[in-house]
């Protein structure tokens, strides 16, 4: 047993080397294992990108807003003369206005409602047998909201008609739901200029799922209201009354920005120069209809100042007055050089100010 012993000893002295071997060994010999999780090669396909973080995009706004400080000012000058302007003004001003920044925007969305159109169906409800009656009733509403009612950020749900029309037949999802989060978004902007805050809402609108593909009527006058939240006498501030170029998508918030700035720039011009041109038609016309006796004369007067195109069935529905008086002033303010007729028909004759 004692001659045994040794031999006992070296074989175990054999198993400790061996594995301490085995613990020195690098992971690099154990090719048999997987390798770590973040070596591996991603073989699916690409997924959606996550959204940035609403701090990057509130961020970026920022810095967009401070890039065009100078020219934000102009044009937050050129809404406050607006504003001011409309404040004095008659309130047929305002419902001129909403009329025209509405067909403006009716183009730009591809409905093309034309200004006689648009007067016919808004005063009567008339249509033609070629037009799209859900067209009409977009312009309706926006006609609506440009000409007064609470804001979009009071209550969206109810300054939309709480109508989504991504979901018209399906209430599974409310439209609260839909709307939390562009709503929460707008609700940390407000530090930002209201007419910064409005372009942001309008360019966010599609991101947030609201209205199918973003509904571009709505988005807009939503944006259009915005602008103008702390005016006393401006509804809304134009955007696509003297073109759409402020309303294209596409690039980084500045540039976006910018070209918002520069269509409501054009737009707060071109109003400026519709209420000069009214206004002025509406001293000649006064002074030139004073010999006329009776009510329909100065009606007729308000009903041209307040409509950019007058037929003859809406005067005679907008003054409560007989349709031979309405034909007998109509007749002689187009001899004064007062009104025009555009239509050259027998029929459905529009008129409009000379200016």
């Amino acid at each position: 047993m004692k001659l045994q012993a040794p031999a006992l000893h070296d074989e175990y002295d054999a198993l400790l080397l061996d594995a301490e071997e085995v613990e020195e060994s690098s992971e690099d010999d154990l090719w048999f294992l997987p390798g770590p999780m973040e070596e591996e090669p991603d073989y699916l396909p690409p997924g959606p990108r996550a959204d940035p973080r609403e701090a990057e995009v509130l961020d970026d706004w920022r810095k967009a807003e401070a890039g065009h400080a100078a020219r934000l000012a102009r044009v937050a000058g050129r809404v406050g003369a607006l504003d001011d302007r409309l404040k004095r003004g008659p309130e047929g001003w305002r419902h001129r206005l909403a009329l025209i920044e509405a067909a403006g925007l009716s183009w730009f969305v591809g409905d093309r409602i034309g200004p006689d159109r648009l007067a016919l169906w808004i005063s009567m409800r008339i249509s033609g047998l070629q037009d799209d009656s859900a067209a009409l009733a977009r312009i309706g509403w926006a006609v609506r909201r440009l000409t007064g009612g609470p804001g979009p950020e009071v209550d969206l749900s109810a300054f939309l008609d709480r109508r989504d029309p991504a979901n018209m037949a399906d209430e599974a999802e409310p439209f609260a739901d839909r709307a939390g989060g562009w709503l929460d978004l707008m609700a940390q902007a407000v530090e930002l200029h209201p007419i910064t805050r409005a372009c942001m809402g309008f360019h966010l609108w599609s991101l947030a799922g609201l209205g199918q593909q973003g509904d571009r009527m709505e988005a807009a006058v939503t944006a259009a209201r915005i602008a103008v939240s702390e005016e006393k006498g401006a509804v809304f501030a134009p955007v696509a009354m003297g073109g759409a170029g402020g309303l294209r998508t596409g690039g980084p918030p500045a540039d976006r920005l910018a070209r918002w700035l520069e269509g409501m720039d054009t737009a707060c011009l071109t109003g400026m120069r519709h209420l000069d041109d009214i206004e002025a038609w509406s001293a000649r016309a006064e002074i030139a209809m004073t010999s006329l006796s009776g009510k329909t004369p100065r009606s007729l007067r308000a009903a041209f100042t307040e409509w950019p195109l007058v037929s003859a069935p809406m005067a005679e529905a907008l003054t409560s007055s007989s349709r031979a008086a309405i034909q007998r002033n109509l007749s002689w303010m187009e001899a004064q050089g007062l009104v025009r007729e555009l239509t050259g028909q027998g029929r459905y004759r529009m008129w409009r100010t000379t200016n």
